[in-house]
């Protein structure tokens, strides 16, 4: 494992034909999020102006990637009914899909029969794995780089089945 693990701005900078997604848990505590997190449950109000403090960064880092022509995909498998992190997440997704990623949702109960990695993960160019980890309570544990072959085959296979089954976000309704 390389001793340091790479931003995302490096990380997606870096990327020349995919980065793909994969989102498995139904609660995230990251702290970055957790004051819009809590406004969220407050008020029902979420942040979708893609120019904001909160956004801006991102955005911009997903557009000039996708203007270099590397599509990115963010495939998200939850559990239904969605718990209140989910609602959130679905609230600002518009955000990711104006900035060009492409997003799908895909409920647990049709993820039965495939084979996912034990963490969520960004794969750039089908090679180049950046394993997120979680604590239990959501908070981020830090990430991990890997180019192991084995590794990089199970998450392109994993990403591909999830996307074919998964419902893309204009589509997918929360209730």
């Amino acid at each position: 494992m390389p001793q340091s693990v790479p931003s995302f701005d490096e990380l997606l900078d870096g990327a020349q034909r995919t980065a793909v997604h994969l989102e498995m848990r139904d609660a995230y505590g990251v702290a970055g999020e957790a004051d819009d997190f809590a406004r969220w449950k407050a008020t029902g109000e979420r942040d979708t102006d893609p120019d904001s403090p909160y956004w801006g960064p991102w955005v911009a880092l997903i557009r000039r990637t996708v203007a270099r022509g590397v599509v990115v995909r963010r495939a998200r498998v939850v559990s239904e009914p969605v718990s209140d992190y989910i609602r959130y997440e679905h609230a600002a997704t518009g955000v990711n899909v104006e900035a060009g990623e492409l997003v799908r949702w895909l409920p647990r109960r049709r993820a039965s029969y495939i084979a996912l990695p034990g963490n969520d993960f960004w794969l750039i160019d089908d090679r180049l794995i950046r394993w997120n980890h979680f604590t239990g309570d959501g908070a981020s544990g830090g990430g991990e780089i890997s180019e192991d072959p084995a590794a990089a085959k199970l998450c392109a296979e994993a990403f591909e089945t999830v996307w074919a089954r998964a419902v893309p976000h204009a589509d997918y309704e929360i209730n």
